[in-house]
């Protein structure tokens, strides 16, 4: 007959158990583990001592509020003999006594979450479960060391922005490992409406990384529910903070948290997404952000962008847009629910653009299947094949009210890119998503997607050609010139009209205030000849009407008088802002005080007031960000400078990530790796 053990206190071993688990940079003062994995907890018994075959310990497992053996969110098992990793399960792992260890495991595809454990009838203990990327039974399972080092562990990064011929590193702070932020990654699973109205449900569905993806997706945008940030992308931010202030994740979390659920003020793309990085990360999830160059929003799912300019060749506003840049998440796991072939990073976007299923998310889905046009998989897969594979149409509309069909190349889905593992360099992942221009793999892709556009695309007019050259000190602060370059591939000379303008636009395609313009009415070309027309842009003129992107819009539009075909060129342009330089004072060391001296040179012909030096790491910082006022203003030329002293609390590569604001330049970005000694 057997005997239950009579437990009179217990040792949970966090330390040891966090460390094994690659949980302790969540700190080491509560009990956090990945699933698929033995822990060890250490027992003290009150009377009797353990003996093999007789002794016996009922152990239940339960996460959620309504527990369920039917929902898999309450397990009930006992000691065996031996640890089975494949399911929950226990075994004392010392020699007979009354001081046991005992090793506890959970299923590799139990629920994520708070879970409480009671042993026997006289103790219960507490702790969290997490995916398990090292685990090869978990869903999530990551089988390269170095890769689950940059997408689970690794708690800042780079973002790309600017544009395709100029992408802009962007440093991040996600976080994941800050105090409170685990237990506000939970609370965002926890204020998801599939929660409120059906929580046992919902918590089973967490042994899901498709299902919890898919949440997070919805939850880190607030267009349906309590979600953590709003987009704005037009006509200022009253209200809030301009999505250029964030530095990383963990101030929008903790403000969300503090607010009573109360939506964050504002997000766009790059916000969106890498809030999602660090939600999942925490969770275990291995993600990584994705910037997609020249994206297109298509709004009736028939895989054309229509885009309409008048007939200065200025943009005017449709629902249909190319983005200068997008960005959304990938999620490694692989999908029971397909068929095989499509484990592996899965799309997943939280800007709220279109609804799926009645909700503001989009995905998970296979990036291998947007590569191979299988467009009939979960989830939102004709979505995200339009942002990197839509054709474009433009339309001039006239005055008369007529319209005309306009000869242009526009290429949608440029230069994919995320940041490379173990370093900060840009990973082109362009293959992932597409097969090269031009060859068989992709006209079959098309025909499978039914994208008959490109198909019976027609060779663009070869007479008239034009391209938009830049000088080389397109900077912010300095006047430069752009060039329309017409080139006449015909052999009869040409007599055109020449449109070339300029305004600032932002990275979602919304455009602003004029910056240069110039209306050639007699562009005379011979056969073969070339014409380059110069526009001179000034900061007098472009510095006012700049967007926090720093984007200027360059349109050549060209008549051909002789066959009244126009032809238009269009190219984006990002001013490149000043470099911040950091100096590090002091050798780095762990629980060190160490000074950061940050300099940024004026380079613009007017004074900079009100200017502010932020700074923001990972384990560097407190969790906070730390910031600096200078007391005069700056003038042109001369440096704006401070020192700022923080204090690292752990050993390893850090990031610490700078910000400079003031009434002129706004939100400059820069950064510097700091190795910190133990």
């Amino acid at each position: 007959m057997s005997e239950a053990l009579d437990i009179d206190r217990l040792d949970l071993e966090c330390e040891y158990n966090n460390v094994e688990h690659r949980t302790d940079l969540n700190g080491i003062d509560r009990l956090i583990v990945r699933r698929g994995q033995q822990f060890s907890i250490r027992l003290y018994l009150r009377s009797g001592s353990y003996q093999p075959g007789v002794s016996a310990l009922d152990c239940v497992a339960e996460t959620g509020p309504q527990p369920s053996e039917q929902y898999g969110t309450k397990a009930a098992f006992g000691l065996t003999a031996d640890v089975n990793t494949s399911c929950w399960s226990a075994a004392i792992t010392s020699p007979p006594g009354d001081t046991l260890a005992l090793s506890i495991c959970s299923a590799p595809d139990a629920p994520i979450g708070r879970y409480s454990l009671s042993l026997g009838q006289s103790a219960r203990i507490e702790f969290i479960l997490l995916f398990n990327p090292w685990c090869p039974g978990d869903a999530v399972y990551m089988d390269n060391e170095r890769s689950l080092e940059e997408y689970v562990l690794s708690q800042d990064g780079i973002i790309f922005r600017g544009t395709y011929k100029y992408p802009i590193p962007l440093p991040w702070n996600f976080g994941q490992f800050e105090s409170g932020i685990l237990d506000i990654c939970l609370r965002t699973l926890d204020m998801n409406p599939k929660y409120l109205r059906n929580p046992g449900k919902d918590c089973s569905g967490r042994r899901n990384p498709i299902y919890v993806t898919r949440v997070l997706s919805a939850m880190i945008n607030c267009n349906d529910d309590k979600g953590v940030l709003l987009g704005k992308w037009t006509d200022g931010y009253e209200g809030g903070i301009s999505p250029m202030f964030w530095r990383g994740s963990v101030e929008i979390l903790r403000n969300w948290d503090t607010q009573a659920c109360q939506p964050v003020r504002y997000g766009q793309c790059w916000v969106f997404a890498a809030v999602a990085c660090t939600v999942s990360r925490a969770l275990g999830i291995p993600c990584r952000v994705i910037t997609n160059f020249a994206s297109a929003h298509d709004t009736n799912n028939n895989l054309v962008i229509e885009r309409y300019i008048n007939e200065n060749g200025d943009l005017v506003q449709s629902r249909e847009m190319i983005w200068n840049y997008h960005c959304w998440v990938e999620s490694w796991m692989t999908r029971p629910d397909l068929k095989s072939g499509f484990n592996g990073w899965q799309a997943s976007d939280p800007t709220p653009q279109e609804k799926s299923d009645g909700v503001y998310c989009c995905g998970p889905v296979p990036v291998k299947a947007i590569k191979e046009g299988e467009l009939l998989l979960k989830y939102d897969a004709p979505f995200v094949f339009a942002e990197v594979n839509a054709d474009v149409n433009t339309v001039m509309q006239k005055k008369d009210g007529s319209t005309s069909r306009v000869n242009t190349t526009t290429f949608v889905g440029q230069k994919i890119s995320t940041k490379s593992v173990g370093s900060d360099v840009r990973e082109d992942i362009t293959n992932l998503y597409k097969y090269p221009e031009g060859s068989d793999e992709e006209r079959e892709v098309f025909e499978k997607a039914n994208h008959r556009n490109k198909l019976l695309q027609q060779q663009q007019n070869q007479g008239l050609h034009i391209t938009i050259k830049v000088g080389t000190d397109a900077r912010k602060g300095c006047d430069f010139d752009v060039f329309a370059v017409v080139t006449n591939n015909t052999h009869s000379e040409k007599k055109c009209r020449l449109v070339f303008g300029s305004c600032a636009v932002s990275y979602s395609g919304y455009v602003g205030g004029n910056c240069g313009f110039k209306d050639l009415l007699n562009v005379e070309l011979a056969p073969g000849g070339e014409r380059k027309v110069p526009l001179r842009l000034n900061y007098s003129k472009y510095g006012g009407q700049l967007t926090d992107d720093s984007l200027i819009r360059l349109a050549a539009l060209l008549f051909d008088y002789s066959t009244r075909e126009p032809v238009l060129a269009v190219r984006n342009i990002v001013l490149t802002d000043p470099e911040i330089k950091v100096r590090i004072l002091g050798e780095p060391k762990q629980n060190r005080r160490l000074a950061a001296e940050i300099t940024l040179q004026n380079p613009l012909p007017e004074p900079l007031q009100d200017c502010c030096f932020s700074i923001e790491g990972a384990n560097l910082t407190g969790g906070h960000v730390i910031s600096q006022r200078l007391d005069s203003c700056v003038a042109p030329g001369e440096d704006a400078k401070v020192k700022i002293y923080f204090t690292p609390t752990h050993s390893g590569m850090r990031k610490l990530v700078v910000d400079f604001d003031s009434n002129k330049l706004c939100h400059i970005k820069g950064f510097r790796n700091v190795i910190i000694g133990k």
